[in-house]
């Protein structure tokens, strides 16, 4: 349900579109660069093949190591404050990336920018969480996923766009003006949500107490690790996207276009998720989703393994386990963030960092198994969804497919939290 007793100028839409594109910084960070990291290695003359993709893990891994650290600021100073901060951060590196000399300032500068933009998952899940509860959280999430997934379908194709007028040092520039056009956007439109009573000081006890709250919620922690689980898949076939598709499969010219087209996969995942998830609950649409993934990947695996992998067979089978990654992520963010709306800052914050940290570790590590074959990706892929479902299974002690309502689920935890 929408919390109606706070007031809020800004508009549902305008909502949706600004949450959208904060958290779009960092798809726009990561997959505009796919197109120049065969003209990175280059330049800096990196000796190994799978070199290039620091320059994705780089930025990811600042980010998980950045997740922890914005809660507790956001729900002491408020959200906008640090939001501008951060973004400012952004802003900054971005463009310290485009003047570096050495690879090694340039995966620095990197790691700064990712550490900077973690905030803004973090702080768009508090701000929503703020605003809403439930299933409508959920929905809302997944309505801002969806419209978040257009710069993912487009990034590659705006960073080879850039390509074709300048040099690929200039794709950094681009991330920073975006971030500045956010920067006045905040500035101008968008109110604090954070109830000023609901401020809480910066006490290293209430921050580990706010983190015991999650690790020792079976339920909400369980979530948190099935959607890093999820999310890892993502991140190796992100990572290792450029050389499957341009060095093994030799489609250089198709590379943006499949890419924008298993993003897209994605992006209708969540626009489903953000129409039925009211009538069946989240529970029951990630649970149904998540066996799904199971499925493909296991199709996926035996036709690699059976040496009939194709760049056809290959897209074919990559394109629903998109849209399930899609399916899946909004609703176990939601099912994690429900329980803690009285520290909703710092209980995100320490769950983007979880999260985060899962699925780069597990992601960077599928990714650089890449040998001239998808056999490592589809294997990544099947365990890691094997590996979610256990973990859902053991959040949900063996229960899948139920409808929990948020007046039950709210008088539940306020009458005992689960720990069981």
């Amino acid at each position: 349900m929408q919390k109606t007793d706070l007031p809020f100028p800004i508009g549902r839409t305008e909502l949706i579109v600004l949450m959208a594109s904060l958290m779009s910084l960092n798809a726009l960070a990561i997959d505009i660069m796919l197109p120049a990291l065969g003209l990175i290695s280059d330049d800096f003359a990196l000796p190994g093949e799978n070199d290039r993709q620091w320059v994705i893990s780089s930025y990811i891994y600042g980010m998980a190591i950045g997740s922890i650290l914005y809660g507790s600021l956001a729900d002491r100073f408020g959200r906008k404050p640090v939001l501008l901060v951060t973004t400012a951060i952004y802003i900054i590196f971005g463009v310290i990336c485009a003047i570096a000399p050495e690879y090694d300032l340039l995966l620095w500068a990197r790691f700064v920018q990712g550490l900077a933009a973690s905030a803004l998952g973090v702080l768009v899940n508090s701000i929503i969480r703020d605003r809403f509860e439930g299933d409508a959280m959920a929905r809302m999430m997944s309505t801002i996923m969806m419209v978040f997934m257009i710069v993912p379908i487009t990034a590659p194709l705006i960073g080879q766009l850039v390509l074709l007028v300048a040099p690929w040092k200039a794709i950094f520039l681009v991330l920073s003006a975006s971030g500045l056009v956010l920067f006045f956007w905040v500035i101008a439109r968008l109110p604090e949500t954070l109830r000023p009573e609901d401020k809480t000081p910066i006490e290293a006890l209430a921050i580990t107490s706010a983190w015991k709250q999650v690790i020792f919620h079976r339920n909400a922690f369980g979530h948190v690790l099935a959607s890093g689980l999820m999310m890892a898949p993502l991140f190796a076939y992100i990572a290792s996207a450029q050389q499957i598709f341009v060095d093994l499969f030799e489609a250089p010219e198709l590379f943006v276009y499949i890419f924008a087209l298993n993003a897209a996969a994605m992006s209708l995942g969540s626009f489903v998720n953000s129409r039925i998830v009211m009538r069946f609950g989240a529970r029951r649409v990630s649970q149904a989703a998540l066996i799904f993934f199971i499925s493909v990947s296991a199709i996926l695996w035996l036709t690699t393994a059976a040496g009939w992998a194709n760049l056809v067979l290959f897209t074919l089978l990559l394109i629903p386990t998109m849209g399930m990654v899609g399916l899946t992520g909004a609703n176990f963010s939601s099912i994690a963030m429900q329980p803690f709306g009285a520290v909703a800052g710092v209980a995100s914050s320490f769950q983007n960092f979880a999260r985060t940290g899962v699925s780069v570790t597990l992601g960077a590590a599928i990714g650089l198994q890449f040998d001239g074959s998808i056999l490592p990706l589809s294997v990544g892929f099947l365990l890691c969804g094997i590996a979610a479902l256990l973990v859902v299974l053991w959040a949900e002690k063996g229960r899948l497919f139920r409808r929990i309502h948020p007046a039950v689920t709210n008088a539940t935890i306020n009458a005992k939290q689960e720990t069981g």
